[in-house]
C-alpha cells in the first residue's frame, strides 16, 4: 500500500470534514457525534471476544489513549432518531468527517448493501479521491461511495452490508422494497471545500495527511424517510416517531479559526496499487497519535501470519495470553489492518510492559467453515494451564462442559436462557432469548483471512460476524418480543 503526496486545491461541492491537530486536545472522529436526527454509532473498542467459559482469549491492550486489538465494533443500518442533546458545532464537524470517511461503517448514517463485485475507484491524488467520494455521497450513491474508500476498507464493508440488510429485511425491521444502493433519510452536501496543499503531511510512501481549511458542510436528516417497517416503528415508538426534517450548516473556515485555534481538519489518504483513497482507519489512528502528541512511527511492525486458519488463531491466542502486543499485531491482516502495523510501534510503546496472564495454551482443537471474506474457526475444545492447574472446555453443539481441578460442569443454551430470563419473563421473550443464546453458543467463532499465502486473525470481521450470528439466530417474532421486553 502507498499514499499520495499532499495535493491542495479545491473540492467542488462535496463532503468533507475532519478533526483538528495542534496544541489543543484533538477530538477523535471515533467519538460519538450527533447528526441532526441521528444517533451515530461511531467506533469503539470492542469487548473481549471469546467463547462461553474459556474459548479463545482475546486480550485488550491499552495505554495512554491507544485502543488496540481491532477497531470498531460496527453497527450497520439506520440509527433510530433519539432525543436531541446539546452539541457543539465542532462536534458536528468531526461527525461530518466521520460521515465522509466512514459513512459506510455506520458513523451516524446508513450503509446499505452493495455487491461484492463492485469495481474499486481510486484516484491519481488524495484530493481527486475525496472528490469522487463526496460526489457519490451527495448523490446518495452507496456503491460509488464504498468503491471510493481504501480497497481493504471497502471490502470489509461490502462483505458485511449485503448480509446485514438481508437479515434485517427477513426480521421485518427494514422494509422489503428499500433500495439497497441509496441512503434514505440523510443528506450531506458540501460547497467550495479547500485543502492546504503546502501543509499536507507526507508520512511515508503510502500515507499522506491532507488538511481541510475552508468550505461549508450541510447536514440534513428526515426521520420520515427512515426505511423501517411500520410494525417495527409502532413497537418502538407507540406515540409516533419523534423528530422531522432537520438541517444544519457548518462554516469550516470559521470552525478552524475560532474553535480549532487555526488548525485545519485532517483527513488521511492512502495509496494502493498506484491510486489514492481516503481512509477511515488511518484517519482514526492519525487522531490517536495527535492526541498523544506523537509522530507516525518510521518503521511498521511486520505481518507474520500463520500457515493455516487454525495456526493463526493459536498464535494469536498464545501472544494474547503472554501479553505480547507486538505478537498480536503480527497476526493481524496486513491489508485491512495495515494501519495497526504502521502505528504498531507506538501502540507497543504506549502499552509499556504488559503483564503475562499466567495462562498457557496446552491444546486447542477447532473446526472451520467458510464465510463471506474469510474462514471461521470454531472451538471444539481448549485446554489451558493456569499457574500449574489445567482446565479443559469442550463444546458440543450449543452446550459447553468444563473440566477443572474444582470439578466438572456443563451448561447449555436452554439452561442459560432460563437463568437469564427468570420466572416472570413472558414466554415469547423467553423463547426469543433462548433462540439468541442457542445461536450464539453454537456458531460464535473467530474469522481469519488469507493474504499472500498466510493466514491472519481479522478483529473487525470477527466482531461483525458476531452481529450477523445474533441476527441469524432470531425470527421476526423474537424481535418484537425483545422490543416489548425492553420497554
Amino acid at each position: 500500500m502507498t499514499y499520495p503526496p499532499g495535493q491542495g486545491g479545491q473540492w467542488p461541492d462535496q463532503t468533507g470534514g475532519q478533526p483538528q491537530h495542534g496544541g489543543q486536545p484533538h477530538a477523535d472522529p471515533t467519538q460519538q457525534q450527533q447528526y441532526p436526527g441521528y444517533q451515530p454509532q461511531g467506533f469503539g473498542q470492542p469487548g473481549q471476544q471469546g467463547y462461553p467459559g474459556q474459548g479463545f482469549p482475546g486480550q485488550e491492550y491499552q495505554g495512554q489513549g491507544y485502543q488496540t486489538q481491532g477497531f470498531p465494533q460496527q453497527q450497520y443500518g439506520y440509527a433510530l432518531p433519539p432525543e436531541q442533546p446539546k452539541k457543539s458545532r465542532k462536534g458536528l464537524v468531526i461527525g461530518v468527517v466521520g460521515a465522509v470517511l466512514a459513512v459506510a461503517a455506520g458513523a451516524g448514517v446508513t450503509v446499505w448493501a452493495i455487491n461484492q463485485g463492485s469495481v474499486q475507484a481510486g484516484a491519481e491524488s488524495p484530493t481527486a479521491a475525496a472528490t469522487s467520494l463526496v460526489s457519490a455521497l451527495g448523490q446518495g450513491d452507496v456503491a460509488g461511495l464504498l468503491s471510493g474508500l481504501a480497497p481493504a476498507e471497502r471490502d470489509l464493508l461490502t462483505s458485511l452490508n449485503a448480509e446485514t440488510t438481508k437479515e434485517l429485511q427477513r426480521l421485518e425491521v427494514y422494509k422489503a422494497d428499500v433500495d439497497p444502493n441509496k441512503v434514505e433519510g440523510f443528506e450531506l452536501t458540501t460547497k467550495d471545500l479547500v485543502f492546504d496543499e503546502a501543509a499536507a503531511e507526507r508520512v511515508n510512501d503510502h500515507l499522506t495527511i491532507t488538511k481541510l481549511v475552508s468550505g461549508t458542510v450541510t447536514v440534513t436528516s428526515d426521520a420520515s424517510k427512515l426505511p423501517y417497517t411500520e410494525e417495527f416503528l409502532d413497537t418502538v415508538f407507540p406515540r409516533g416517531v419523534p423528530g422531522g426534517k432537520k438541517t444544519e450548516t457548518i462554516d469550516i473556515a470559521k470552525v478552524v479559526r475560532e474553535e480549532n485555534k487555526g488548525e485545519p481538519i485532517r483527513i488521511a489518504t492512502v495509496q494502493d496499487d498506484g491510486e489514492w483513497y481516503p481512509s477511515m482507519l488511518y484517519t482514526i489512528a492519525d487522531y490517536a497519535l495527535a492526541d498523544e502528541k506523537q509522530d507516525w512511527p518510521a518503521t511498521p511492525i511486520p505481518a507474520v501470519g500463520g500457515d493455516s486458519p487454525e495456526a493463526a488463531v493459536r498464535g494469536f491466542t498464545d501472544a494474547a495470553l503472554a501479553g505480547d502486543v507486538e505478537g498480536v499485531i503480527k497476526l493481524l491482516p496486513p491489508d485491512e489492518m495495515g494501519v495497526l502495523h504502521d502505528v504498531g510501534p507506538a501502540i507497543v510503546d504506549a502499552a509499556g510492559r504488559t503483564e503475562d496472564s499466567g495462562a498457557r495454551l496446552v491444546d486447542l482443537q477447532t473446526e472451520t467453515e467458510g464465510v463471506s471474506g474469510g474462514t471461521k474457526v470454531l472451538l471444539k475444545s481448549v485446554t489451558l494451564d493456569i499457574d500449574g492447574e489445567r482446565g479443559t472446555v469442550t463444546k458440543d453443539g450449543d452446550c459447553y462442559s468444563a473440566d477443572t481441578p474444582d470439578g466438572k460442569e456443563q451448561i447449555c443454551a436452554d439452561d442459560l436462557a432460563a437463568k437469564v430470563g427468570g420466572k416472570k419473563m413472558a414466554s415469547d421473550a423467553k423463547q426469543a432469548l433462548a433462540n439468541l443464546i442457542k445461536g450464539m453458543m453454537a456458531n460464535t467463532g473467530v474469522i481469519t483471512t488469507e493474504v499472500d499465502g498466510k493466514w491472519y486473525v481479522s478483529p473487525i470481521r470477527t466482531f461483525t460476524e458476531l452481529e450477523l450470528t445474533a441476527l441469524k439466530s432470531l425470527q421476526p417474532e423474537d424481535i418484537r418480543a425483545l422490543l416489548k421486553l425492553a420497554k
